[in-house]
């Protein structure tokens, strides 16, 4: 997603609250329509909301947002009392406490309530819209009862709610990256954007988004650009790249730790681990741990290291001047965690507009009655066999 050079000439439709704001993808997705100006956006992360206000020029309080339920009725007439059009709430409470890789029985960090703090939130400032971002393990089996607490809570308090797992690929994202993507509206039954990218033959590449960058070695640094700087690895870990073929290859059976051998021959586990990313594919979902070939096909197609928090932040559609405060680690969690600016960008457009029901929205499938099994990441491979769609 590349900032226009020219000046917004469109007069403000809406006001945005973010919450859970990280470093400004949602934001930064809202702002491009020109329709949305800010109002208020929140999160945890110090370095987060200072990457928010470099870049997006609004400061965004540093507060753990379940201070805020105690006093939500303050909170929200204070935004009101300030709003002079109508609001739209984003929230993309933290996932991790959902993902399928949490093995442990419940969420030691509290992060599913973050969930019930949202809905709670919203039903208190009562914006016209509302949109949630979050991952598809939502709605699995363990986390389902807490998926249907806030879709209740919102339909209590009068509004049309919708759910879909979307792949954003659909979209035009350049990865590999399901997400639920929840719709709320006071006055109609809202409609998702038509697709725009039908299937892995249409899907953007991670060629269109990162080929054009300086090449640069382990632990070095791209003297025009701090944000495209290498992680310095270990000379095992360039040993273990160099022997993964060039452009999509994987790292070869017998290669790599003990525990990678082991783990394949039991099951065959792991094998995109020290993987190289293709040219002419999307990229895996970018992570936090994105900078660490052991992490996953992290490692560039055809140069000896792991992704720059510039790749990184380019294959999460973050403008190429996209600056990301903090520590060198910092850069890489912000932009894993952070909604795909390009994503959020298309969904807010499709809100502008009010566009009545297409014929071929986005998303997998519709999330009604019944939660998707016991993790959705095990219907990925079949997903994937279909070009990455339904």
């Amino acid at each position: 997603m590349q900032r226009s050079e020219e000046p917004n000439t469109q007069p403000y439709r809406y006001e945005l609250v973010d919450l859970f704001c990280g470093c400004g993808g949602a934001s930064a997705g809202f702002m491009a329509t020109g329709a949305f100006r800010h109002l208020y956006a929140a999160d945890v992360d110090p370095w987060a909301c200072l990457t928010y206000r470099r870049n997006l020029g609004h400061q965004a309080e540093v507060r753990d947002l379940r201070e805020l339920v105690t006093e939500d009725e303050s909170w929200a007439a204070g935004l009101t009392a300030k709003a002079s059009m109508p609001v739209v709430l984003f929230g993309g409470p933290p996932c991790q406490g959902f993902s399928s890789h949490v093995k442990m029985k419940g969420d030691r960090h509290d992060r599913n309530t973050l969930v019930s703090v949202f809905g709670q939130l919203a039903v208190a400032l009562r914006p016209t819209h509302v949109v949630m971002e979050n991952v598809p393990d939502l709605v699995s089996d363990r986390w389902w009862p807490v998926f249907c607490e806030l879709r209740e809570t919102l339909l209590e308090a009068g509004y049309y709610v919708r759910a879909r797992i979307v792949n954003f690929a659909q979209l035009g994202v350049p990865q590999e990256r399901f997400r639920l993507v929840m719709l709320a509206s006071l006055d109609r039954p809202l409609t998702f954007p038509e697709v725009r990218r039908h299937g892995t033959a249409e899907f953007s590449t991670v060629k269109e988004s990162i080929g054009h960058l300086q090449p640069v070695s382990s632990g070095e640094v791209d003297p025009l650009d701090p944000m495209h700087e290498a992680s310095k690895h270990r000379a095992s870990t360039l040993e273990i790249i160099r022997q993964v073929p060039l452009d999509g290859g994987s790292r070869p059976a017998g290669v790599g730790p003990e525990c990678l051998r082991r783990a394949r021959d039991a099951y065959g586990g792991y094998t995109d681990v020290y993987g190289r990313l293709a040219w002419s594919e999307t990229a895996p979902t970018i992570t936090a741990r994105c900078r660490t070939p052991s992490c996953g096909r992290f490692v560039h197609p055809e140069q000896l290291r792991g992704l720059t928090a510039r790749e990184a932040g380019l294959l999460q559609t973050f403008p190429d001047d996209w600056f990301f405060e903090g520590p060198f680690d910092d850069r890489f969690k912000q932009i894993g965690n952070a909604v795909p600016p390009l994503a959020m960008q298309t969904i807010a457009e499709h809100l502008v507009t009010g566009s009545a029901s297409g014929t071929d929205e986005i998303g997998l499938f519709e999330v009604k009655d019944r939660p998707v099994g016991a993790s959705f990441s095990v219907l990925i491979p079949g997903i994937r066999r279909r070009g990455g769609v339904l």
